[in-house]
């Protein structure tokens, strides 16, 4: 857990989450609407008249479930334990959320063939039906777990002071077709273009990369990236996906901005080179500006590329860090 001087330094980051509510409920809103009067789960069973949970009941039963964790835990000898226990609840949203997806792609794929396969025939109408409704049932659960790992996440981030990371972890026309076949293809469409949105962010990018010890002053690595936010607002953070140290310290700070953030994690396939294979694709990608802190090899092979590619690079060495005891608070980014 993150060790505060004081109480009031927990109370400021409590208070700072609690000045997002209205965004956080209209995040709920949006996730828990009502796609259609019917839903559908599973291609074997008959759709069913079954609402979506309260979104305000949600959110509420997520902040009761994590806060109340660290509230029971806290100074008795069991507190170290609280951040595991919150990371995993955390996860549980995230890992469901992504077999939802399995699903929900699986069903997407089934409607497309549909879709590219006219059939004149009444069954083969009531199967697309169907089949789109399973599809938008799925996505609205799956938008909805998003939501709550979301909202999950930003509360794990206040009390530990680490950004949350996940394992592992978007009518009878001319042609005699039916309206129903029309209406899946725009459906496709429209939810291939919301995928995109999700998992291709456009805005310039951002690079960061760091060592993972002896890094403890992420108030450091936090004022560059204010002052860069600051002249490019819509910026998109690229880390190379360290747990700890700089990146965690950035991605920490992106969840804090509300900045959406590209793990570019390395490829294992290519054994030793993949670090440097995965140096050389985000250079390829046109970064605006970078920061590096002072790492292993990685690190200055990365600060290299960027140079030689006319990338502006703000490069921190571990010397340059204030000792903790002339800081606020302490880091748990180590």
């Amino acid at each position: 857990m993150q060790k505060f001087n004081n109480f009031a330094d927990l109370a400021n980051a409590r208070m700072e989450l609690a000045d997002t509510r209205s965004d956080v409920t209209t995040a709920y809103d949006g996730a828990f609407l009502e796609q259609s009067d019917m839903a559908k789960l599973s291609v074997v069973e008959e759709p069913m008249a079954a609402e979506m949970p309260d979104p305000d009941m949600a959110r509420a039963a997520v902040e009761l479930a994590i806060g109340t964790v660290f509230d029971v835990l806290k100074d008795t000898r069991m507190e170290e334990f609280a951040q595991q226990l919150a990371w995993g609840m955390v996860n549980s949203f995230h890992m469901t959320a992504r077999l939802v997806e399995g699903r929900e792609d699986d069903a997407a794929k089934k409607l497309g063939e549909m879709a590219r396969h006219f059939d004149p025939s009444e069954i083969y109408a009531v199967e697309l039906e169907e089949t789109q409704m399973l599809v938008q049932t799925l996505q609205g659960c799956r938008e909805a777990l998003e939501a709550m790992r979301d909202h999950a996440s930003d509360l794990y981030r206040v009390e530990t002071g680490r950004p949350f990371t996940a394992t592992r972890g978007s009518q009878v026309s001319k042609n005699g077709v039916t309206a129903s076949q029309i209406q899946a293809r725009d459906f496709l469409a429209a939810r291939a273009k919301d995928r995109r949105a999700q998992f291709q962010p456009e805005g310039p990018l951002v690079v960061v990369s760091g060592g993972m010890k002896e890094w403890h002053d992420y108030e450091m690595i936090w004022d560059i990236l204010d002052d860069i936010k600051s002249r490019v607002p819509n910026m998109v953070l690229g880390t190379t996906g360290m747990r700890k140290g700089v990146d965690a310290m950035a991605n920490a700070w992106a969840q804090k901005n509300g900045v959406q953030t590209i793990l570019f994690m390395p490829d294992r396939r290519h054994g030793n080179r993949a670090p440097f294979l995965r140096n050389e694709n985000m250079v390829k990608l046109s970064p605006v500006e970078a920061v590096v802190g002072e790492g292993s090899g990685i690190q200055s092979n990365l600060a290299q590329r960027l140079r030689q590619a006319g990338v502006p690079v703000h490069v921190r060495r571990i010397a340059d860090q204030r000792p903790q005891t002339q800081r606020v608070g302490a880091s748990t980014f180590g």
